[in-house]
């Protein structure tokens, strides 16, 4: 395993962040499906973000949105504005609908193709008695998408990485695709320095993505290390459809998402003994080489996996290198096409290397001005390309493999 000068890089360059003690990193916290406004507050009933949009496709698409109160939500959708003749609630656990403050509801069933129009609707919920509930006013926003059909021939997107709490990145990297016409936006983990609190979750992330893009395309989310921090790194995910490992198809793509976890040591005494992150990454490991032997993934013309801690050329640091050691020799054997990542804050193209990497590897930038990039990514049946850029516009980096 070689070592490398990024990770030392990254860890000047982070230094203050991690020198968090243990009790601020990852100190223990009560898991909460949806946090609640004190009883008693005098602010008026009001929708905190969103809506923002969410899928891995298959047909579906999840709406995502937060109130600043607790409330019963719903969505009512159609094929044209003037008739939304279609309902759809959050996901009902035990016979119960959802009542509360983040809301996501997922529109199954969709038509390939077809733009969707949909309104979110939320119910302020003022009183929850055992045997009645009041309601207070009542709040809507509206948007519209296009359900990406599954098969279609040509299929484009952008990857974002390390913004490390720059919302402004968000907005100014994606102004600079020039194509503007992209089927989702994937977020490659370290998004922020570590987890706060809900009003840094919205201001540096969701609602710069609503404002851009998030009401009409959706985006993709993996954590990164720096997301598995934080005293509220435990109430995170549920702000997002999927933060995790997951799999998909579209067009003549098979998308492999890994969550590579943290890239320090599970013993390491910032944890204080409550991570187990290799024992995570070996469980990924063992569903990305039963997810290879899918049809679908086999199948595929093309195969892209994303994760942000790279399977190779990001240094000696312990998750680096167990990521190398449990991901890269399923990753030669599956004949993958194309891998994405970030953490190293250092962009670099690695081509195909014998005795390493079967496979392209692209590794995005920093979050400092000058090492920012964005990466575009299209594929057809012939061909699969990626183009990296930096925040100047300039391409730094190209991958192209042809069927």
């Amino acid at each position: 395993m070689e070592k490398n000068h990024p990770q030392q890089q990254r860890r000047n360059f982070l230094k203050g962040s991690l020198a968090l003690g243990a009790a601020t990193l990852m100190a223990p916290a009560v898991t909460m499906a949806s946090p609640t406004i004190a009883k008693g507050s005098e602010e008026a009933f009001g929708i905190s973000v969103g809506p923002y949009l969410q899928t891995t496709f298959g047909n579906e698409m999840s709406i995502l949105w937060i109130t600043n109160k607790n409330a019963a939500s719903w969505v009512e959708y159609g094929e044209s504005a003037d008739a939304l003749n279609l309902k759809a609630y959050g996901e009902s656990k035990l016979g119960l609908r959802p009542e509360g403050r983040l809301n996501c509801v997922t529109l199954k069933n969709l038509k390939p193709g077809v733009t969707y129009h949909y309104k979110i609707v939320s119910k302020e919920v003022v009183d929850f008695q055992p045997y009645k509930l009041t309601y207070g006013a009542t709040l809507s926003d509206t948007g519209t998408f296009v359900n990406a059909d599954g098969t279609k021939e040509h299929i484009s997107f952008l990857m974002l990485n390390d913004i490390h709490d720059r919302p402004k990145s968000i907005p100014f990297l994606l102004e600079l695709d020039k194509e503007k016409k992209n089927d989702f936006i994937f977020f490659n983990g370290d998004i922020f320095d570590y987890q706060t609190d809900e009003k840094q979750i919205i201001d540096h992330m969701l609602q710069p993505c609503v404002d851009a893009f998030a009401k009409q395309t959706p985006f993709i989310y993996v954590r990164g290390n720096h997301e598995t921090r934080g005293k509220f790194c435990r109430e995170f995910p549920a702000y997002f459809q999927n933060v995790g490992r997951t799999a998909f198809t579209l067009g003549p793509v098979r998308f492999v998402i890994l969550d590579t976890g943290e890239d320090k040591e599970d013993a390491h005494p910032v944890y204080a003994g409550i991570v187990d992150f290799d024992q995570y990454r070996i469980e990924q490991a063992q569903w990305l080489a039963t997810e290879m032997q899918s049809k679908a993934f086999k199948k595929a013309p093309f195969r892209v996996v994303m994760m942000h801690i790279p399977p190779r050329y990001s240094g000696d640091a312990h998750g680096p290198v167990h990521c190398t050691e449990v991901f890269e020799p399923l990753l030669n054997k599956g004949k993958v096409d194309l891998v994405l990542s970030g953490h190293t804050h250092k962009y670099m193209v690695h081509q195909p290397a014998q005795g390493k990497n079967n496979y392209p590897l692209i590794i995005g930038g920093g979050p400092k001005e000058g090492t920012r990039t964005f990466t575009k990514i299209k594929a057809n049946k012939q061909l699969l390309s990626a183009v990296m850029f930096d925040d100047s516009g300039k391409e730094v980096g190209r991958v192209e493999v042809k069927r």
